[in-house]
């Protein structure tokens, strides 16, 4: 397998309108397959409005199954151009159950499998409760064409716990497909809030020795607007390439080796004290 890759990360607006959105999309993984990508991540539910900001039972009718069209869509786009997407999407598993998940898909159009959210926040204008069920699958490691890949959704991100797990099952790439932003009446602590993400993102990679790539969505929907700052880091945190809050594609060649390189310098993970880590699985430490 070889070590050099390319991953890229498609950050973009809701289009108003799914079908304009899907469109977009494909052709923007067309153009980045053509410019040599070998992973491509989309954003968190990329093809939806962010529908979460409302509860409104309305819009489980976005939800869609492993079997429907535009997933049949999708994998015919991976096989034709020979690159793994990671695919964010609303999922319904039966009547009644919904998850917040991502499918990764092979280079050959065959889905590996499907991760779902493990943490559900529940905040003003991200009421993500109403909507997603909690999920007992767990953490999962991806296998495929390009190297073994995790992924984590949005909200994991602030849990350390959840990227060690991915770590020290073998993941080699984390990417986190997200959706966040800012409130009215927070535009002047938007600089602090993207400080704290894009740290939490770096975090991730310096202390379990990975590739780190961070995809979020950028433009306003209705009274959430979308930060962007999409970027990808190597295992000592530093950003290879970035976005602001505009509409941008990353592409990033990245070296595997480097894994390898990093954790003998900085041996994290061998040197984990497993046998102090007992609080861990304590709601709250007294």
């Amino acid at each position: 397998m070889n070590n050099q890759i390319n991953i890229s990360l498609i950050q973009h607006s809701f289009k108003g309108d799914v079908l304009k959105t899907l469109d977009y999309v494909e052709q923007e993984i067309v153009k980045t397959a053509r410019m040599g990508a070998d992973i491509i991540s989309l954003q968190e539910m990329f093809f939806l409005p962010y529908f979460c900001n409302k509860v409104d039972d309305a819009n489980f009718e976005y939800a869609i199954q492993k079997d429907d069209e535009i997933i049949e869509r999708f994998k015919c786009l991976a096989k034709d151009n020979e690159v793994v997407l990671v695919f964010p999407f609303f999922e319904k598993r039966m009547d009644g159950v919904y998850n917040n998940s991502a499918l990764v898909i092979d280079a050959d159009g065959a889905i590996i499998d499907v991760y779902r959210k493990q943490h559900i926040p529940d905040d003003p204008s991200f009421h993500e409760k109403f909507y997603f069920s909690q999920d007992d699958s767990g953490y999962k490691i991806f296998n495929t064409k390009f190297g073994k890949i995790a992924v984590l959704i949005c909200w994991d991100q602030w849990f350390p716990e959840a990227a060690r797990i991915v770590a020290l099952m073998g993941a080699e790439i984390i990417f986190y497909p997200t959706a966040i932003g800012i409130l009215p009446g927070e535009e002047n602590l938007k600089s602090r809030y993207t400080d704290a993400w894009k740290i939490m993102g770096r975090a991730a990679a310096i202390a379990n020795g990975v590739f780190v790539a961070m995809v979020n969505r950028t433009g306003k929907e209705d009274n959430i607007t979308f930060w962007g700052e999409s970027f990808i880091c190597d295992p000592l945190g530093a950003i290879l390439e970035s976005a602001e809050d505009d509409e941008k594609t990353l592409l990033s060649n990245i070296d595997k080796k480097l894994i390898e390189e990093t954790r003998i310098t900085w041996p994290f993970l061998r040197e984990r004290r497993i046998d102090t880590y007992k609080g861990l699985l304590k709601r709250i430490i007294e």
